[in-house]
């Protein structure tokens, strides 16, 4: 009678591979966790090349602990030897500079004479330190708190679009803001778990999102600001749909005039997909803020 022998397992190499691998993974996913700048790295896209700044004046703003920020400044409508009515402080995207958002104000300043500041978060453009989701808070008050001064008792109005809706916000839940102009405002929290989480089972979305300073929670923070606001949202954004907006719009506590930009994408400007309503809102804002006509 012969003996029967044991099968040999064919997998059991597969098995051992497959266990290793997934071990390295879950050091790695742990290392992602544990050590953070997965955010930092996701949500954040800092150039440094040069740009031209034709009639915009460029400063630096110190900020308490850290590097200062680089700052770009320019007049629109101030005539000679004359002084600006308002100021605005300007606060472009996560892939944006300074030196490019300053002219914004040349479409919000409308027939105003103002000041306009824009500042390239740490590690854009000139802003010396390393590009951080944590320095966009300190240095944005840090950038308010200086435009202030200058403008003493004359309004300064903050526009923050996209990723620097954060900042603004930010500022306006911290300091007598009196008015805001918020374009395809982020919650960055809910976005990047509800839009961003399910094509990697939420592996590296979970990691971006537990990344994210409370600082710069949009929901939260317009939950607490009262002053007037202007709310851009493009209604065919792929970056930041427009339902994820309205979760700002809808916790937003002040008087707020929504500007809706039908068939428009998420760097579509306002006054090219909805003119009407976009300077309408525009001078109800400086109306608001005590800028006459």
């Amino acid at each position: 009678m012969t003996q029967s022998t044991a099968p040999t397992s064919r997998t059991g190499k597969p098995r051992r591979r497959h266990r290793r691998i997934a071990a390295v993974l879950l050091v790695g996913y742990s290392m992602l966790w544990i050590f953070g700048g997965c955010a930092d790295m996701f949500l954040l896209h800092p150039t440094t090349g040069t740009i031209a700044t034709d009639g915009a004046t460029r400063m630096e703003i110190p900020v308490a602990g850290t590097t200062p920020v680089e700052v770009y400044a320019r007049r629109v409508n101030v005539s000679p030897g004359k002084e600006p009515q308002a100021f605005i402080l300007v606060f472009d995207g996560n892939g944006g500079r300074a030196e490019n958002a300053v002219f914004w104000g040349d479409d919000l300043a409308r027939q105003h004479a103002v000041e306009v500041w824009s500042m390239n978060y740490p590690g854009f453009g000139g802003s010396p330190g390393k590009a951080r989701l944590s320095g966009i808070a300190a240095s944005a008050l840090a950038t308010y708190d200086a435009i202030k001064q200058k403008a003493g008792d004359r309004p300064v109005v903050v526009w923050g679009a996209s990723m620097g809706s954060t900042a603004a916000l930010h500022i306006a839940a911290h300091r007598p803001v009196v008015g805001l102009v918020l374009t395809n405002p982020p919650p960055l929290r809910q976005l990047i778990l509800g839009r961003y989480g399910w094509w990697n089972l939420w592996i590296l979305a979970l990691p971006v999102s537990s990344g994210i300073p409370s600082d710069l929670d949009n929901v939260a923070n317009a939950a607490t600001v009262k002053c007037p606001a202007v709310i851009v949202t493009a209604q065919d954004d792929f970056t930041v749909p427009a339902g994820y907006q309205q979760k700002v719009i809808d916790a937003y506590a002040g008087p707020k005039q929504l500007v809706p930009l039908p068939n428009a994408g998420h760097n579509t400007p306002a006054g090219q997909s909805n003119p009407t309503a976009w300077y309408a809102a525009i001078d109800w804002l400086w109306t608001q803020v005590g800028v006459g006509n």
